[in-house]
């Protein structure tokens, strides 16, 4: 009972951050479940008329496009429903133990794996369209996709040894 009393203020904060990290978290991820589910739908390059399959389907690059679009799909709807069980919870003081917590990692760590497959999903249809004839336009995705990543897995690490900011030129002057 004391505890309760101590800890109310607490746990009405604790309650409001959860909900805003959630709904935040919540915006993304439906827009990447709508943005995915079009691309399945209307596939890069275009159906065959006579057939009805699509013109890239024989390309081992379209199959890297289909798998990632999937994962990335399926990923994202994942994190839909954990944020949403983190909006409709009782956010009692036991579920900020361990039921909160779970939810927010899971909900988090599916988003990163959403994102990630939907920049493979991007660049598998560049490639697609444009990596045969220019070659070139690769470069640019290659050099963007790779410390992308690096960084995002960086700033999300459970381990928090590096922090991102460690890295930068004005931290070592104000340490001085």
């Amino acid at each position: 009972m004391v505890f309760t009393e101590e800890h109310k203020m607490l746990k009405e904060e604790g309650e409001k951050w959860m909900k805003d990290t959630a709904n935040s978290c919540m915006i993304a991820t439906a827009l990447i479940v709508t943005v995915m589910f079009a691309a399945a739908i209307t596939v890069p390059g275009g159906n065959n008329n006579t057939s009805g399959f699509p013109i890239f389907s024989g390309n081992s690059a379209f199959i890297v496009f289909a798998i990632s679009d999937a994962v990335s799909l399926f990923t994202s709807a994942t994190s839909l429903l954990m944020f949403l069980a983190i909006l409709t919870s009782r956010y009692a003081e036991q579920d900020f133990l361990y039921v909160l917590p779970k939810r927010l990692i899971v909900g988090l760590g599916t988003l990163f794996l959403s994102i990630s497959s939907m920049m493979v999903a991007f660049s598998a249809t560049l490639y697609l369209v444009f990596g045969r004839k220019e070659a070139w336009v690769l470069i640019p995705v290659g050099t963007c996709m790779f410390p992308d990543h690096f960084i995002c897995a960086l700033a999300i690490s459970p381990s928090r040894r590096l922090d991102l900011f460690d890295l930068w030129p004005w931290h070592f002057q104000e340490a001085k």
